[in-house]
């Protein structure tokens, strides 16, 4: 969306009087990635003032800042009483203005992923906007609304929580026509007293549709099935099984290479992984259905896909298969991820797994079921990283893992100097765990040393 400044402060409910006319050129809380023309919103975080920054961000070019007071010897600035209430403010107003059709998409994994998925698909038929990257809370989601393409038809946003109360705050900013959720687990355990109170945050999303709203719903997770008793609109289902309405026949999963053909439909390639691949990506015909979008426009977009980094991605060199899924973990997608491992043709398989944060008085109960899950798959070798991993070591040994073939390390890069001693050609190795945990870290330090000193390809 594009303002002037006057307009962005009234819509932020500033007074506008003494401001230039200004046309603003987009939105920034971070000086870091702040364009020239943006308004900058000087917010306050944990750790961090964003009034410390008001002079960076107009030596690099903003337009404006959005401030709670002034800093002094600097340019325009709009002052209100909370720079957050204002940029969530200006959000509900582009929201109001563009006025095209919203989906929105909540899950305790594979969210990011099928909001991919769907902006793709959307993206093949019409003329479509997403939010980057994982910007999916309270500040990502505002400004991910800002962002949006003035003339895309349609566009796809991402909400994650981990308190109650907060999808709600997001559902009220973004005013979605199509709720999509994909999963409930076990991810920010921590924060609730049980899955159930987990499920009831993330139905907030389709408590916030109204009655034209179209709630889409994993048929397969019995919690989330039920969310459809709740909202008096319409509901589209996804899954492999029966109550499906967007559902797979005849699944194949091969490396980097799903195949299904849709109930009632057309087949289905999508250079994808596993059966989880294949129900993100049902998700996203199903998001499509709700907007009137039928299967078949879908066929050709659907073989374009690619999993961005840290989501999947493969990479090979030298025989070596490395599947890079480092940008976040839970135990749900921990165990599948394994399972993916488990069929991907190698001489070993080889499992690098972070700590999974965020699981409070579960935490060790569940690293150890990742570590039985392990043993369960036949994973040749485990590697854990940091903290409670250990648990999950202790327990795939205790499961039947060779006590030679599982190992812990504190430092990441610790573990990818001892991968790369160890790993061969034909092994396959994953790497997974919590962003803070700093699984990339051994990665890279594998694929730097092991890999790419003669050079690396993907595929």
């Amino acid at each position: 969306m594009r303002l002037s400044l006057p307009e962005a402060a009234r819509a932020a409910g500033a007074d506008p009087s003494g401001l230039p006319d200004t046309r603003i050129g987009g939105w920034s809380v971070d000086t870091r990635t702040l364009q020239a023309g943006d308004l900058f919103f000087a917010l306050r975080g944990e750790n961090r003032d964003g009034h410390e920054y008001v002079a960076e961000a107009f030596g690099r070019g903003a337009a404006a800042a959005v401030v709670e007071r002034e800093v002094a010897g600097w340019g325009p600035q709009v002052r209100v009483a909370d720079t957050l209430e204002a940029l969530q403010a200006l959000a509900r107003r582009a929201r109001a203005q563009w006025g095209g059709k919203l989906i929105a998409v909540t899950g305790s994994a594979g969210k990011t992923t099928t909001k991919e998925i769907i902006a793709a698909l959307l993206a093949g038929v019409m003329r479509a906007g997403k939010s980057e990257g994982n910007l999916n809370n309270h500040v990502g989601l505002p400004l991910s609304i800002l962002r949006l393409p003035e003339d895309a038809q349609a566009a796809v946003v991402e909400m994650g929580m981990n308190h109650a109360g907060e999808i709600r705050i997001l559902a009220g900013i973004a005013r979605p026509d199509v709720g999509v959720v994909t999963n409930v687990g076990f991810a920010h355990a921590g924060f609730f007293e049980s899955v159930e109170e987990i499920a009831r945050a993330k139905r907030e999303l389709i408590e916030g549709l109204s009655e034209e709203g179209v709630a889409v719903l994993n048929a397969d997770d019995a919690r989330v099935l039920r969310f459809r008793e709740i909202h008096a609109g319409r509901t589209v289902t996804f899954g492999f099984g029966p109550e499906a309405e967007a559902r797979a026949l005849e699944p194949e999963c091969r490396p980097g290479l799903v195949r299904f053909r849709l109930a009632g439909g057309p087949l289905f390639e999508a250079p994808l992984d596993g059966r989880h691949g294949i129900l993100n990506l049902l998700a996203g015909i199903a998001a499509a259905k709700a907007l009137g979008v039928p299967p078949e426009a879908l066929v050709e977009p659907a073989r374009g896909l690619a999993p961005a980094a840290g989501r999947g991605r493969r990479l090979s060199h030298n025989g070596i298969t490395v599947l890079d899924d480092c940008y976040n973990s839970n135990p749900e997608a921990a165990k599948r991820m394994v399972e993916l491992l488990r069929a991907e043709p190698a001489r070993r398989r080889i499992a690098v797994l972070g700590e999974m944060l965020e699981l409070g008085r579960w935490s060790e109960s569940l690293h150890r079921e990742v570590g039985r899950h392990v043993a369960g798959c036949g994973i040749d070798m485990l590697i854990g990283i940091r903290g409670a991993a250990s648990h999950m070591v202790e327990e795939a040994v205790d499961a039947g893992v060779s006590r030679g073939a599982a190992f812990f390390f504190e430092d990441p890069a610790d573990a990818g100097e001892f991968l790369r001693a160890e790993a061969r050609p034909g092994d396959a190795v994953l790497f997974k765990g919590s962003r803070g945990t700093h699984v990339e870290i051994a990665m890279e330090r594998f694929l730097k040393q092991a890999l790419c000193s003669t050079g690396c390809s993907t595929r």
